[in-house]
């Protein structure tokens, strides 16, 4: 059996990466969408903000 490819960050940079998801809700439609980023760990609270 083939074994599952996990790909990983051999530097220490994956440590300092946090992947965020945030639920948007659409002006339009009314309907959620999901926007989805990899961002510093400081960077954190003003991709929350909507700063980002």
């Amino acid at each position: 059996m083939a074994k599952k490819v996990v790909g990983r960050v051999k530097s220490g940079a994956g440590k300092t990466m946090t992947r965020c998801v945030k639920m948007v809700r659409s002006e339009k439609t009314g309907a959620y969408t999901f926007k989805e980023d990899v961002v510093l760990n400081e960077d954190v609270k003003s991709f929350f903000a909507g700063k980002q």
